[in-house]
């Protein structure tokens, strides 16, 4: 366990089973760790307690992660909470915009599900500004380039495409 200072985590999800896999990941981390299944929930909980960082989740019934972060951002308060996107829709038709739109507008971090707890913590303790093992910083740079690399991908042309996958098919022979 690490010092987290004691900061708080509201995780977002309308899975039951990913909200407690993540909200152990964080506890065991040094986390306080609050917890909603829904962005009308999580909007009652930000407004009961204001989180340092909000894991949130896209495509979630009632009300979805990019309906809640357009909630979030009309408060100047609430706006500056940092956010981390735990999807498992980012490349496909229900998900892909709004992951488009909230990572272009915010929060450019997102890990898609299923995710490792390790790049998990990773990933919150570096947006937060935290304390970071060597390995954690690692895996925060890893998750960050994956994001970087996905994101020229979806915009990429056929061409560009075959070049890249020969080019890292000679690197990873190589």
């Amino acid at each position: 366990m690490s010092d987290t200072g004691k900061k708080t985590v509201l995780v977002v999800d309308d899975e039951a089973d990913v909200r407690k896999f993540l909200q152990a990941a964080l506890i065991e981390a040094g986390f306080e760790v609050i917890t909603a299944e829904d962005g009308f929930q999580a909007l009652e909980r930000v407004k009961q307690q204001v989180p340092d960082l909000i894991s949130l989740d896209l495509v979630m019934p009632k009300k979805s992660g990019a309906k809640f972060y357009r909630d979030l951002t009309r408060n100047k308060q609430w706006a500056k909470i940092p956010i981390i996107i735990v999807t498992g829709h980012a490349r496909d038709d229900v998900g892909k915009a709004d992951l488009r739109e909230l990572t272009m507008s915010g929060p450019g971090i997102y890990l898609e599900k299923p995710v490792k707890p390790d790049n998990y913590v990773a990933a919150v303790k570096q947006i937060l500004g935290l304390d970071t093992t060597k390995d954690e910083q690692t895996l925060a740079e890893q998750v960050r380039l994956q994001n970087d690399l996905k994101n020229i991908i979806d915009d990429a042309d056929p061409a560009t495409l075959r070049a890249l996958k020969d080019l890292i098919g000679k690197k990873l022979k190589g």
